[in-house]
């Protein structure tokens, strides 16, 4: 009985452990402030691309819509720099997304993606796909 709740109590702290790293692993704006070159929408396990005709102001506009939004948080860049990345939290365990928005003359390109883990279940799809609904909305 003894080594059954030892082992119990060990697995209780490894898990502590794991959820604690991925709760305050800190983020480099380094590593995460970039974006690949893409010219088309791609989804993918982790994450997805999508391309937009918004004109100029549409940076402006995508991040007002995004800095607005539940446990989304700045993590480098601005509109001025033309290239901004949010850090989005899951509501319970906390698990990072990073979406890098950037504005390349009338282009908006996104670029989502998670970093833990291998699928976020198409959250990164869901939520982009929100975020362009309600940029769009607005425009109008």
């Amino acid at each position: 009985m003894g080594r059954v709740m030892i082992f119990v109590w060990l697995s209780i702290a490894a898990v502590v452990v794991v959820l604690g790293f991925i709760r305050l692993a800190p983020s480099d704006p380094l590593d995460w402030n970039t974006q690949p070159e893409f010219s088309e929408d791609r989804t993918f396990r982790g994450g997805v691309f999508r391309v937009m005709r918004t004109g100029e102001s549409g940076l402006e506009r995508f991040h007002a819509v995004a800095a607005n939004a539940p446990r989304t948080r700045v993590l480098a860049g601005s509109v001025e720099d033309q290239m901004i990345t949010y850090v989005t939290r899951t509501r319970f365990i906390g698990f990072p997304d990073y979406t890098t928005a950037r504005q390349d003359g009338d282009l908006l390109k996104v670029y989502a993606r998670l970093r833990f883990g291998r699928s976020d279940l198409g959250s990164n799809n869901d939520r982009i796909s929100g975020w362009i609904a309600q940029m769009e909305g607005a425009a109008q």
